[in-house]
């Protein structure tokens, strides 16, 4: 029996190895697998999102009795000359970038902190992670008790101190936005330290031990062995972290409703509003159909960004 013969033979009796007539019920099969995944998808995201799209160019009210017309791109257009919208925007890219950029550099440290042999680091990544186990609606009631002017722990902190009597952190101008970023930083820490301590842990250590026997510092070692191995990691919590930030809501809605004067009122807050308070839901779908643009931008950065880097490597 020849070489050739015998390999023939061999592939006959692999299954699914033939024609694709043989390869077909092996391709139901994995529909039929998938499909309990991806049918939750297409009801609960993909439909909603165009029944949303479709309803940014109508004039759609609540408690109208007059059919629905559709208005082009008259939304859009009206969206377009919306200053408190466009000013909403900016807070909402602000605050996005205010949460992200701190909460990387402090999860960052911290799981460098919990990938060393420390005692009781069991205890320490356990206590990590307590913020993240939280409801946001919690989150929120709770650093409205540390921030309340006349008995919360900050202010009375402040006034034993003797930096002060304290003052309104919510209500205040210029301190509004600045103390919801703070809560937003401690509340989305975690789920960004537990991506970068499972990315350390992955790093070899072989690598560490060779650049320390070469005399490399803790500084220089993290540029040139943990650093590189972490990028992807950092680059994709990065760019999600942005993008939950800036369609947060629950949050920013217990601590301060979009006040004061405005201050805090993110893009999915404003959109809430036009919707559920006034009832404007074509001018509100308009905005969502505006946000959905900015993150599709946001997101094919990423990948073009993470493309060119998996080609350079």
């Amino acid at each position: 029996m020849t070489l050739a013969t015998a390999t023939r033979r061999s592939v006959k009796q692999v299954p699914g190895s033939g024609s694709g007539r043989d390869r077909r019920p092996a391709d139901h099969g994995t529909w039929f697998l998938v499909l309990p995944a991806l049918i939750p998808i297409l009801v609960l995201s993909v439909g909603p999102l165009l029944y949303g799209i479709a309803l940014a160019f109508t004039d759609s009210q609540s408690g109208r009795t007059t059919a629905t017309q559709w208005t082009g791109v008259l939304n859009f257009q009206d969206l377009l000359h919306d200053t408190l919208f466009w000013d909403s925007f900016r807070i909402g890219l602000l605050w996005a970038a205010g949460v992200t950029v701190p909460q990387f550099l402090l999860a960052l440290g911290l799981a460098l902190l919990l990938d060393q042999e420390l005692r009781f680091r069991w205890l320490a990544r356990a206590l990590a992670i307590i913020p993240w186990a939280m409801p946001e609606v919690v989150v929120g009631i709770m650093w409205r008790l540390v921030y309340n002017p006349d008995a919360g722990i900050l202010n009375e902190t402040l006034r034993d101190l003797g930096l002060g009597d304290g003052r309104d952190w919510l209500s205040g101008l210029g301190t509004a936005l600045p103390a919801v970023i703070v809560v937003g930083v401690w509340a989305g820490m975690p789920q960004t330290t537990v991506a970068l301590l499972a990315g350390l842990q992955n790093t070899p250590r072989e690598l560490h031990e060779a650049a320390a026997m070469d005399g490399a510092g803790a500084w220089r070692r993290f540029l040139t062995v943990t650093w590189p191995a972490l990028r992807p990691v950092a680059l994709a919590i990065t760019a999600l972290s942005f993008i939950w930030n800036f369609n947060s809501f629950a949050l920013v809605y217990v601590l301060t409703n979009g006040g004061p004067g405005g201050r805090t009122r993110l893009p999915m807050l404003f959109a809430y509003e036009e919707a559920f308070r006034y009832g404007q839901f074509g001018y509100a779908a308009a905005m969502g159909c505006v946000m959905v643009a900015v993150i599709s931008v946001i997101l094919a950065v990423y990948l073009v960004g993470r493309l060119r880097g998996d080609e350079n490597a």
